[in-house]
């Protein structure tokens, strides 16, 4: 395809038409997340088609297709006062998927252009939000649907594994050889999910919560798989997470 230049910039632009259709008629909501599954799907794999570099499309689409998905799964329980937010939200993820696949772009099909270490950059960040919005939206469902928190749970622990999996990928870790920490990861999140779940907060203080517990958690995984692991980024990201969390269980509003 002669312009695979401009997918990067068309599919954004797409994708934001068929955000705002779904905001003007949420009961959309299902044809709306498969267009926009679709269009991510059609621009990955037409990139990944042309590339010399690497064709496992599906590595590359795991992250837009999650994050778009859960906006549009957050975006259902901020109601009619939030509309800026909800705004908000769309613009920040059409900017991220900009970006991300501008990144696939010079990635897959001009290398010589790619900076090191732009995908691994821009997919930490991906999967921080994209993770805060899968577990607002899951604690979300259980406290305005009063779903089974089991049910739950086994959703929750396929976007984790995901979520954890794309991670490895980025940082070009070998999948044998993260596949132990994958899955010992997922464990280790849904046992903390489940606890919290109990906990009287609303559905943002919790997700906000185990956001937390995966930051510090992945960060330890990441940098001990790259031989980056030392006592001082271990105090780093312990400290981090301890302020966070200290900060919003002081400030947070209890139920």
């Amino acid at each position: 395809m002669k312009y695979n230049y401009l997918l990067p910039l068309l599919t954004p632009l797409i994708v934001f038409v068929f955000l705002e259709i779904f905001f003007g008629y949420p009961k959309m909501i299902y044809i709306i997340l498969v267009l926009i599954n679709l269009i991510i799907f059609f621009t990955v794999w037409r990139l990944t088609k042309a590339s010399k570099i690497d064709k496992q499309w599906w590595n590359f689409l795991i992250l837009p297709a999650l994050m778009s998905s859960m906006v549009i799964a957050y975006s259902i329980f901020l109601n009619n006062n939030n509309k800026i937010l909800i705004q908000l939200l769309f613009i920040a993820s059409i900017i991220f998927l900009y970006f991300y696949l501008y990144c696939v772009y010079y990635y897959l099909i001009r290398p010589q252009s790619y900076k090191t270490f732009s995908i691994e950059n821009i997919s930490s960040y991906g999967n921080l939000l994209t993770f805060f919005l899968t577990a607002s939206t899951i604690y979300g469902l259980q406290s305005f649907l009063n779903l089974p928190i089991w049910i739950l749970e086994i959703i929750m622990s396929v976007i984790i594994f995901l979520i954890v999996y794309q991670i490895i990928w980025a940082n070009k870790i070998d999948f044998k050889k993260g596949l132990p920490y994958i899955l010992v990861c997922c464990l280790i999140l849904i046992e903390f999910s489940w606890s919290i779940s109990f906990l009287p907060f609303n559905y943002n203080i919790a997700g906000l919560i185990l956001t937390i517990g995966y930051y510090i958690l992945a960060s330890l995984m990441k940098d001990h798989l790259l031989d980056k692991l030392n006592k001082k980024a271990i105090k780093i990201y312990l400290s981090i997470g301890l302020i966070s969390l200290l900060l919003i269980l002081f400030t947070a509003q209890w139920l």
